[in-house]
């Protein structure tokens, strides 16, 4: 897989110095399928896995660690299960091996951020202004304010 400065390479020679992908091919030992896929790209290629990696260690613990969570949901803020107070439930009930680090990224997986609100300021024209910090003149009925 060729690298982002192999691309970048790539782009110089054809477009800048003008050579030909045969030319180039010739040069680095990459194919020419190689190189017009380089040139057609203008974007990094990224490698993306075609099924999950699978997680043994915290496969064994996820419905415990859903049912607190959900229980949480009910209970009052302060009172609610960290990441950190999960591992040490979990260590000292369950006999957990896993490291603190891997509950802390599957609990930061499951707590979703809640979606940004916000209130839609589309008022009829001339009813309302709206400002902040700031000067301004206005002629209401027919006197300058």
């Amino acid at each position: 897989m060729l690298q982002m400065a192999n691309y970048e390479f790539i782009w110089k020679q054809h477009i800048l110095l003008g050579k030909s992908i045969r030319q180039i091919s010739r040069e680095t030992g990459y194919s020419r399928q190689v190189i017009r896929k380089a040139l057609k790209s203008s974007e990094i290629p990224v490698y993306q896995l075609s099924k999950p990696k699978p997680k043994p260690v915290i496969d064994s613990v996820k419905p415990i660690i859903l049912e607190w969570l959900h229980q949480d949901e009910q209970a009052p803020p302060k009172q609610r299960h960290t990441a950190k107070r999960i591992y040490q439930r979990l260590v000292d009930e369950h006999g957990f091996t896993g490291g603190e680090s891997t509950v802390r990224r599957y609990v930061r997986e499951l707590r979703v951020s809640p979606p940004k609100a916000f209130v839609p300021l589309d008022f009829p024209p001339g009813r309302f202004a709206q400002f902040d910090w700031g000067e301004v003149t206005v002629h209401l009925q027919g006197k300058q304010v």
